[in-house]
């Protein structure tokens, strides 16, 4: 008798579950995603991007003396880096680089740099058949995190970077940073292989001392950098994206668990905020 009171129970219980099911919210007063069109083809920009480099022309830019010709933009070597002239902070990066014949090895061989905020280095680098130090390879955060894996394609192949970058929130104290009070964030994909989820930068990306944070602005250009390199680049677009994902205390609400009301809040298209009541005191006894 008891097994069979138990098994009503539950199946009582999952017919809950399915009523709640239909409808569960948490009250929040969510405001509509922004409508985005996506690129035509894989890797093409969306609607909301800015358009760095189209193949066209160095407008976007500033600095070195790169070449553009049929859609692509080579390094001039020994002209120096180029900067965007319009600067980000929290974004995502896209670009499509091949690295030249090797003619080289190591950290000479298809070497050039994407810098975010111009402090932040993800390394690109001809690491097909290249052995380097870890934190040197194309993939990696230079000199502070080696790539999870190896995804470089041959030289002379297009080859793809997808970057998720969060800036970082430092306190300020004249031209010295006092704290981290949220370090920057990055995710790299290389050719649609993960090399970074989600690293948390020490610093400025040196290669000849410990990384520390400097003073810098909210928003700063995107660098592309000369090492001496022949490399090619295309299809470079960015998207500013929020800082963070956290919900404002004031909007954290109790979850909505009363099927009637969520049926009628569904039908107004609007979710109802149900307040939660206190419970009475129990009477004292005399």
């Amino acid at each position: 008798m008891k097994r069979i009171v138990m098994l009503l129970f539950a199946f009582g219980f999952l017919g809950l579950g399915g009523a709640f099911a239909e409808d569960y919210r948490n009250g929040i007063q969510w405001e509509e995603p922004a409508l985005v069109k996506p690129g035509k083809t894989a890797g093409a920009a969306p609607s909301d991007a800015i358009v760095l480099f189209d193949g066209k022309n160095l407008d976007a830019w500033e600095g070195g003396a790169w070449d553009v010709k049929d859609g692509v933009l080579t390094v001039n070597p020994k002209t120096g880096d180029i900067r965007s002239k319009e600067k980000f902070g929290s974004c995502q990066v896209h670009l499509e680089f091949m690295t030249p014949p090797a003619e080289s090895k190591g950290q000479g061989r298809g070497n050039s740099g994407l810098f975010l905020m111009a402090h932040y280095e993800v390394q690109i680098l001809d690491s097909y058949n290249n052995p380097t130090y870890y934190d040197g390879m194309c993939g990696s955060i230079y000199k502070q995190s080696p790539p999870y894996v190896n995804a470089c394609k041959k030289p002379g192949e297009w080859q793809t970077y997808d970057v998720i970058f969060t800036r970082p929130v430092v306190r300020k104290e004249g031209d010295k940073v006092v704290e981290i009070i949220r370090p920057a964030y990055i995710t790299a994909i290389l050719n649609g292989i993960v090399v970074q989820n989600h690293f948390a930068i020490q610093g400025e990306t040196y290669w000849h001392k410990a990384p520390e944070y400097l003073v810098h602005e909210d928003k700063e250009s995107i660098r592309l950098q000369d090492h001496n390199n022949r490399m090619k680049f295309r299809n470079i677009w960015v998207r500013n994206i929020p800082d963070s994902n956290d919900i404002q205390r004031e909007k954290v609400l109790p979850f909505i668990f009363d099927p009637k009301t969520m049926k009628e809040s569904f039908e107004k298209e609007e979710p109802a905020v149900q307040k939660q009541s206190t419970p009475e005191a129990p009477a004292k006894q005399k």
